[in-house]
């Protein structure tokens, strides 16, 4: 019998997608401007958590990174090479406001004064995300995100830019992942300023999400063109490792204050009941003033996804207990047997599609976009220095499948951005993981697009001769 259309084995997902999708890259202030100390930057809190002994891989730091500050026209070039409509990169808030208080520093804005205009120079559309996890230190000596005033701060400064760069740019990201800023900032200590305090990590979240909501109003208020504003969220699947009631608990109790925390009051108004009696029973409550809810929950143009992997929980630890040594639920991550990056990061792309129908479903009427995917891989360079990187061409092509495979389902999935343009500075891991489609020689900061790059601009390709 003859196989159908949809079924035959040349179909790709990939060609479902309308020439209307937005394609782009993405990169993070921090992680590629380097100039930590030039044109009245002041330090960020990972300038500070990088001097800390032992809080980054080899001691690395963000003081060179790319050198992009100094190479930004280079890269821009080779943004436009890979024939993508938009570059999502973030607005380095010590740069644009040192301390983080009082006027804007002119020369900080010019750097991204002059990005703004050479990518619409090359036919690529900025999309500005104003903060990805640079606060300026002199904010967290103040307190940090735990402490109320900061999300005023963050509206003040996201006005400084807003109005130099507004009649110009038409997409504007809050914040990126404030999961990770609030938990992996304040509780894990994995991140800067390093801190380890529920507490402070729930006050963080709370006023992280009010920051955006206190800069979305103020800068829909002030726009006098069509704008996009919204903002960035990590999430993943969370699903139980078997049907058991603990499983389910636990899967439950991840979803929650993994993606809910967040998700609910952005847009629905209000906190997760079940997440509120979670946190109680550690002691810990958000502190939630009148009014609060209704700015969160100011409505947004479009909800950024990042989506990095899908995890299995259990609600047992592996000698069967259910609590753990100072009586908390446990909450374990199953592993699945599934093919790791060099993160360890399990490798699942239908979890994005999962994701992408769920968040249609459970809160629709947002459009969505995939604003980072991708992944570390042991890079081996030819003489040439040339990365032949087969393994992230297949991790971005199922992951791409995957997104187009949400539509297909029915999500309103706009767009899809690949992490990262550049090898960068990883975080805590520093240079010693690379996600780029371009890879950075760090001595000479020469750059050379790998395979994947290549394989992205092709498909960018493809997809718009539909």
């Amino acid at each position: 019998m003859k196989p159908s259309a949809a079924t035959t084995a040349t179909d790709d997902p990939i060609d479902t997608l309308p020439a209307s999708f937005r394609w782009g890259v993405a990169t993070s202030s921090y992680q590629i401007e380097g100039a930590v100390a030039e044109g009245g930057r002041t330090p960020s809190i990972w300038d500070t958590f990088c001097r800390v002994p032992g809080a980054v891989t080899d001691g690395d730091t963000g003081d060179v990174a790319c050198d992009h500050y100094h190479r930004m026209p280079q890269d821009v070039a080779l943004i436009a090479g890979l024939g993508v409509d938009a570059y999502r990169f973030s607005v380095a808030w010590p740069r644009v406001q040192p301390g983080g208080r009082g006027p804007a520093n002119p020369a900080g804005l010019a750097f991204y004064d002059r990005l703004v205009d050479e990518l619409l120079g090359h036919g690529v559309d900025p999309w500005v995300t104003l903060y990805h996890w640079d606060l300026p230190q002199e904010l967290e000596d103040a307190g940090g995100w735990p402490a109320r005033d900061t999300a005023y701060r963050f509206a003040d400064y996201a006005m400084l830019v807003f109005d130099a760069l507004g009649d110009r740019v038409r997409t504007w990201t809050t914040l990126n992942e404030p999961w990770c800023s609030a938990m992996l900032g304040y509780y894990h200590g994995q991140h800067a300023p390093g801190r380890q305090d529920l507490g402070d990590a729930i006050a963080a979240t709370h006023h992280l999400l009010l920051g955006h909501g206190l800069a979305t109003g103020r800068m829909r208020a002030a726009a006098t063109g069509p704008v996009e504003l919204g903002i960035t969220l990590n999430l993943s699947t969370a699903a139980p490792a078997t049907d058991s009631a603990a499983d389910r608990d636990a899967a439950r109790a991840a979803d929650g204050q993994g993606a809910r925390l967040y998700l609910d009051p952005l847009l629905r108004g209000a906190y997760p009941e079940d997440v509120l009696a979670d946190l109680a029973a550690e002691g810990v409550r958000v502190p939630v003033r009148p009014g609060d809810l209704e700015v969160i929950s100011a409505p947004v143009d479009v909800l950024g996804v990042n989506y990095y992997f899908g995890q299995l929980f259990s609600g047992v630890d592996e000698d069967g207990r259910e609590r753990d040594e100072d009586g908390r639920p446990v909450r374990r991550v199953v592993p699945q047997g599934l093919p790791t990056t060099a993160m360890g990061w399990e490798i699942r792309p239908e979890g994005l599609t999962e994701l992408l129908v769920r968040l249609g479903r459970d809160y629709p009427g947002v459009p969505m976009v995939v604003t980072e995917n991708g992944a570390a891989f042991e890079d081996r360079p030819d003489a040439d220095g040339f990365v032949a990187d087969d393994d992230r061409v297949a991790y971005l092509a199922e992951h791409v499948r995957a997104a187009a495979r949400a539509r297909l389902a029915g999500a309103d999935v706009r767009g899809y951005f690949a992490w990262s343009l550049l090898d960068n500075f990883e975080w805590a891991y520093g240079y010693d993981k690379r996600f780029g489609l371009v890879r950075v020689d760090y001595d000479t900061q020469r750059r050379i697009p790998k395979r994947s790059a290549l394989w992205y601009r092709d498909t960018v390709r493809r997809v718009r001769r539909h």
